[in-house]
């Protein structure tokens, strides 16, 4: 970078012109052979013999070489950033370069631009490890945009992460949903059982929480008069990290006034096999190492299964009248933790978990009850179970949907309930939020809401948590390169 400076070129340039991708070049070859192109790209491989080089280039789309031979190549123009063949040596692999010149193929049959005019975009000052590999996981998950660099297969799940919510919203927008943004910073958690993450929001001198759940202000929408919304976004649940979990993620819900659980049901198969189509183009899936997923066709629905008999199956419990004392007892039998705070609710949930591994799917579970459940209606004619489906897949739980209540009396007395096991140590139940109650007090129309998260994703693109996200969180460290660097800052 010093010698380019020396000789007056800037690294840095703002301009740079691109006529067409390098994927254009490649598949319409015979249309733009011999015209003249403007391409851009990181550089991968220089080669050099004498008065004729060759360097590859790669950009977001694929990659192609350049072609320079000393009588063809322009001279250096130092105040236009331009290289000339003699400048070559300058130039190292991350460097990006544009390059002007005609669309040819060279001798050995291989797609080129025969360039006149190399100008110096960007000056990379490390190398990309493009020829060792990049295969250190924590190195990975910490350097993600040199991951991204040197392994394409990482650089295409994220495209594929990217159409995963682009499907997800098409798919909602023609079915007459809208988007409507809601806030991150809430006064009062609710939508979920989850441990928040509390901030101080300095211009009101009031803690505030990151949502764990769009449920509540969207519902409050149903209340103000629109009938289909959806909002994508990130939530925090401040949980622990697994292969399954992450305390931040993108999540997405939807709400549907007028209609019930049966209606969710059949939207939510059209859903999840339109997102994969558009994502993956394909219905069948490897789940783990043992799991075959098959979505199947349009007309086909997915089988039920029962919370309650799934429980007397495996544990030999009945969920509605069975005490504190019997789940304790099932846990440890199978291995379970039992902390302190544990109540009935959380140990039957543990057991749950546990059960479900062994679940394919595709395969809704319903017959949850409602003391699960403290957003749902109840099923007519037996107020112990709730009008809930949660979809299996692989084993887990990667979809959760309900006939929404609506009974601001309801509400409340479920609101209070959590309360007292929130008050009691739980730190994951739900608060009373009673400008929600003030809400369904106006009056919310009959509704469905479902959400789902990137776990989705996750799981059918066939990756852990950390995997399937760009930048993961992690401890903070320097690396001992950027020190010895920078020995005078303190790191």
């Amino acid at each position: 970078m010093e010698e380019l400076r020396t000789l007056g070129v800037n690294p840095y340039p703002a301009l740079s012109q691109r006529t067409h991708s390098l994927q254009e070049i490649t598949h319409d070859f015979e249309k733009l052979i011999n015209q003249e192109v403007s391409i851009v790209g990181r550089i991968t491989n220089v080669r050099k013999f004498g008065k004729i080089a060759f360097i590859v280039i790669r950009d977001a789309t694929g990659s192609i070489q350049l072609f320079l031979r000393s009588k063809h190549v322009q001279n250096l123009k130092p105040e236009n950033s331009q290289l000339g063949i003699e400048q070559l040596p300058l130039l190292d692999s991350g460097d990006f370069v544009e390059a002007y010149g005609k669309v040819i193929k060279t001798q050995t049959g291989e797609i080129s631009v025969d360039v006149q005019r190399l100008r110096l975009l960007t000056k990379s000052l490390r190398p990309l490890p493009i020829r060792e590999g990049f295969t250190n996981k924590e190195e990975r998950f910490r350097r993600r945009y040199i991951d991204t660099n040197v392994n394409p297969d990482i650089f295409q799940r994220f495209l594929r992460r990217s159409a995963f919510w682009q499907a997800t919203r098409d798919f909602l927008i023609s079915e007459s949903f809208f988007e409507i943004n809601i806030p991150v910073l809430e006064l009062t958690i609710g939508g979920a059982d989850a441990k928040p993450f509390v901030t101080h929001m300095d211009a009101l001198n009031q803690e505030f929480y990151l949502r764990i759940s769009h449920e509540l202000p969207l519902k409050r929408l149903l209340v103000g008069g629109y009938e289909k919304v959806f909002d994508i976004g990130p939530r925090f649940r401040n949980e622990n990290y697994s292969d399954e979990h992450l305390p931040e993620h993108i999540a997405m819900e939807w709400y549907w006034a007028y209609a019930d659980w049966e209606m969710g049901i059949k939207l939510t198969e059209r859903l999840i096999r339109q997102v994969a189509d558009k994502t993956w183009g394909k219905r069948k899936f490897k789940l783990g190492t043992n799991m075959e997923v098959d979505l199947g066709p349009d007309n086909k629905s997915w089988p039920r299964i029962s919370f309650v008999e799934i429980m007397k199956e495996s544990y030999g419990l009945d969920v509605l009248t069975c005490t504190l004392d019997q789940v304790k007892k099932q846990l440890k039998r199978h291995g379970l933790e039992i902390e302190k705070q544990d109540n009935r609710s959380r140990g039957i949930d543990k057991l749950w978990k546990k059960a479900r591994t062994s679940i394919a799917g595709p395969t809704f579970l319903v017959d949850i009850p409602t003391f699960l459940q403290p957003l749902a209606k109840t099923q007519p004619g037996n107020p112990e179970l709730t009008q809930q489906f949660n979809l299996l897949l692989g084993g887990s739980e990667l979809c959760k949907a309900y006939s929404e209540l609506n009974d601001p009396v309801d509400q409340l007395n479920r609101f209070i309930e959590q309360q007292g096991m929130r008050d009691s140590g739980d730190e994951e139940a739900m608060m009373l939020d009673i400008d929600y109650i003030e809400a369904l007090e106006y009056g919310m129309p009959p509704a469905c809401g479902f959400g789902y998260s990137e776990r989705l994703f996750w799981y059918l693109e066939g990756v852990s948590a950390r995997e399937g996200v760009v930048f993961p969180q992690l401890r903070q460290e320097i690396n001992i390169i950027t020190k010895a660097i920078y020995p005078d800052l303190k790191l």
